[in-house]
């Protein structure tokens, strides 16, 4: 009865606010995929730009910058280095993480709408019909009636199987509230520290790049010591050459890896928010909370830059079909 009530008065809420909220309030800048990954390029196309460009203002010879030999020492030894220090399952996650970055993070407004409203079919499926009924859907979800109409959420198979999982301890029968929400931590936890491991590796390679650069750099002073007694313009080419190894090493640890390495980290907190949403959910369902009410939680929970507002959640669970994100991004 509670629930119920409580249900009623979110939807009299959301009727209230529809009349009163101007037209504009919500409207966000939204970056979609293409946009963020021209704003991840872009900006290391400025980072480099602005330093070429205030070396050519203070009239230097861009010849100068073009040294092969330091960048074949400090980029082939930071490369050896990453491959030393991290088996394969890592430098496999860290080729996807930079894709993940060009792509931009899936999880925008639209990937939340189309998970609650998910979340919301299977577990109204489960409250109308009995816990038993989802049974099929958590054992087999490719087949599901309701979870194969979200094929994006199908295709993150850690998702996937974190609600499977979860929904499947939880018609079983005997096991508490708490009990479940203790593994989904253990679950969330385990899964967070593997998929920090990449960008991790990536930041200690970037660490690494400024010691590699004073490397490259005492090899040309050694070069160049070998040269002495030599004309002035060649002394002074090589030593303008050990100089480069040092910046290239600076340059591409906080220019270039860095950045890219915080943007991972970055795309992995969007990735345990998103599993933190659904982890509110399926616990207040758990607790004997209704649907809708469990995917109000779950909204609550959506970080502000992503998070639809009450009216677009009920119009998605009750009303009209949110688009699904794979054919919102083809088109």
């Amino acid at each position: 009865m509670l629930a119920d009530r409580g249900e009623a008065s979110l939807r009299s809420i959301a009727v209230g606010k529809a009349t009163l909220r101007p037209s504009w309030i919500g409207a966000e800048l939204r970056l979609d995929g293409v946009e963020q990954r021209m704003l991840s390029i872009g900006g290391i196309v400025v980072v480099f730009a602005c330093v070429i460009a205030g070396y050519l203002m203070e009239k230097g010879k861009i010849g100068v910058l073009l040294q092969p030999a330091e960048l074949l020492i400090i980029g082939g030894a930071a490369i050896g280095t990453l491959l030393a220090a991290n088996p394969v399952r890592i430098l496999k996650k860290i080729v996807a993480g930079l894709m993940d970055v060009l792509k931009g993070s899936p999880f925008q407004k639209k990937r939340y709408l189309e998970t609650l409203k998910m979340m919301f079919d299977l577990l109204a499926k489960s409250r109308k019909e009995g816990a038993i009924a989802i049974e099929g859907d958590i054992e087999e979800p490719d087949k599901s009636p309701v979870l194969s109409k979200y094929p994006t959420f199908l295709n993150d198979h850690h998702a996937r199987d974190f609600v499977c999982d979860t929904m499947r301890m939880a018609i079983t029968g005997g096991v508490s509230a708490f009990d479940v929400d203790q593994m989904m931590e253990l679950d969330m936890e385990v899964h967070h520290h593997s998929a920090t491991q990449p960008s991790q590796a990536l930041t200690t390679m970037a660490d690494a790049l400024p010691g590699l650069g004073i490397v490259a750099a005492v090899l040309g002073v050694v070069v160049t010591m070998g040269s002495l007694g030599g004309p002035p313009e060649e002394i002074g080419h090589k030593v303008a050459a050990a100089l480069v190894g040092t910046f290239l090493g600076i340059l591409l640890c906080y220019g270039m890896v860095g950045p890219l390495a915080s943007n991972m980290s970055k795309v992995v907190d969007d990735e345990q928010g998103y599993y933190h949403v659904l982890r509110v959910v399926m616990l207040a369902f758990i607790k004997g909370t209704s649907p809708i009410l469990a995917v109000e939680m779950g909204r609550r929970a959506i970080p502000e830059h992503a998070r639809p507002s009450f009216i677009e959640v009920e119009k998605a669970c009750r009303g009209k079909n949110v688009e699904p994100v794979a054919e919102a991004a083809a088109a």
